[in-house]
């Protein structure tokens, strides 16, 4: 296989249009995306079981045999995991449980005004479904990214939907990891039919409140479609393919230092044909080296097909000092944000529009998809503008309660006539000047 070939991109050499081109997502040409996944939702949604089995012989190109695995199943496969697997399950897990049950959020109450009393809860989501992703790798560290917080929150009911294999059944690790995390049931189905599924629940698969995971763009549109949907279900974030944007300068020219660079970059591009990494640097003489790194070390890789497809919206950029490479941080709004310079710490604290941002030589993106504590469901596609990484408080609902005495209503009763006057709610007024009157009654 060739080498892949870049260019290097001059950031101040490149017009306004030109940079936008540089920092544009992939977009591979799908066809009718939004109708092609309108129709998969509505046949599952009118169709239940069978219109999931059929649509995952159709798009997977396996029958299972049952939807939902047996129970017994999930231990088993705990049981024959390599023991190994099982120690890092078990370590990833604590860290990321650790770091999830501290950004637990705390019930409040607040006296607003003498004899107004109000108060906030955080209380548990029923049923969750966790979207796991198939494809060439059993992605266990999302199953606990997913499930781990689930856990915690006290969900009532935990729902995983993943794709089959060719076997017609899912990867051991994957059933092994959710066993292990407390995931109630679990269904061979992928793609936007297991999302609609669970949004709008069939036969086997329970009703959703709200749906977690990361997918090709087919699941994502999904999860948007149904979280449209009155009677479907809320979702977590847009998710689409996994991105990363790598800011170095000079003190990573040494050897080594290009090779850690360009082993970040391919951490991600390995993911899929249609994910994206980006270089920014200070440095010319960097920016060569990561790119005759990844002409060696791409060739060789186990998946080096997946990189040679992804690496072709890959974008080395050249930029004049670390301001103008944070400009472009804020404008890209990257799902992950690698730092690797003299100053990481300092640069880090500028940052405004990032997913999650790893700081220093020796924090490679790797620790969070896996195990340093924080979670790897992301927002792409520039939605880390307005999203964050998923936390604990994705799975409460925050529910606000308010109580007022007499002399309460006494206080704040003219002002919510008032308010209520201009606006011209005439019935919002009276609920309140009608108890004003009472209470003057009594008196």
């Amino acid at each position: 296989m060739n080498p892949p070939r870049f260019d290097i991109l001059d950031w101040n050499a490149l017009a306004p249009e030109a940079r936008r081109a540089a920092l544009a997502r992939p977009r591979p040409d799908r066809g009718d995306l939004s109708g092609g996944v309108s129709d998969i939702v509505a046949r599952v949604r009118n169709g239940g079981d069978t219109a999931l089995t059929e649509l995952t012989a159709k798009l997977d190109g396996v029958r299972p045999d049952m939807l939902e695995v047996p129970p017994e199943r999930m231990k088993e496969a705990w049981d024959a995991l390599d023991p190994d697997l099982a120690a890092a399950i078990d370590d990833a897990a604590e860290r990321i449980r650790r770091f999830h049950a501290a950004d637990r959020p705390v019930d409040r109450q607040v006296e607003t005004a003498p004899g107004v009393m109000c108060r906030v809860v955080y209380l548990p989501l029923n049923t969750v479904g966790l979207y796991v992703p198939g494809g060439s790798a059993p992605l266990v560290s999302t199953v606990l990214m997913l499930a781990v917080p689930a856990e915690l929150a006290g969900c009532s009911e935990v729902v995983l939907c993943s794709p089959p294999g060719r076997d017609g059944d899912i990867g051991p690790e994957i059933l092994a990891a959710a066993w292990r995390c407390g995931v109630d049931r679990v269904f061979r189905a992928g793609g936007a039919q297991a999302v609609a599924a669970m949004a709008y629940g069939t036969e086997t698969v329970p009703r959703c409140d709200k749906i977690f995971g990361p997918g090709n763009a087919w699941v994502t549109e999904a999860k948007q479609q149904v979280s449209l949907d009155p009677q479907g279900a809320a979702i977590d974030m847009p998710a689409g393919p996994s991105e990363v944007m790598v800011i170095a300068d000079d003190s990573a020219t040494d050897d080594d230092g290009a090779t850690l660079v360009a082993w970040d970059l391919m951490s991600q591009a390995e993911h899929g044909a249609d994910s994206q990494v980006v270089l920014v640097t200070d440095s010319r003489r960097l920016a060569q080296a990561v790119i005759d790194r990844l002409g060696e070390l791409v060739p060789a890789s186990r998946r080096a097909g997946i990189l040679a497809e992804s690496l072709r919206s890959a974008r080395i950029i050249l930029v004049a000092d670390p301001d103008a490479a944070l400009a472009i941080v804020d404008d890209y709004a990257p799902e992950h944000l690698i730092i690797n310079t003299r100053d990481a710490a300092k640069q880090a604290e500028r940052v405004r529009h990032a997913g999650s941002v790893f700081i220093g030589r020796w924090t490679p993106e790797s620790l969070g998809d896996y195990c340093s504590g924080t979670n790897h469901v992301l927002p792409t596609y520039g939605w880390a503008r307005a999203h964050g990484a998923l936390g604990l408080g994705d799975y409460l609902r925050r529910m606000t309660l308010q109580e007022a005495s007499a002399e309460g209503l006494a206080r704040l009763g003219p002002t919510a006539e008032t308010l209520a006057a201009v606006e011209g709610l005439e019935a919002h007024r009276m609920a309140v000047t009608a108890r004003l009157n009472a209470i003057g009654d009594a008196t």
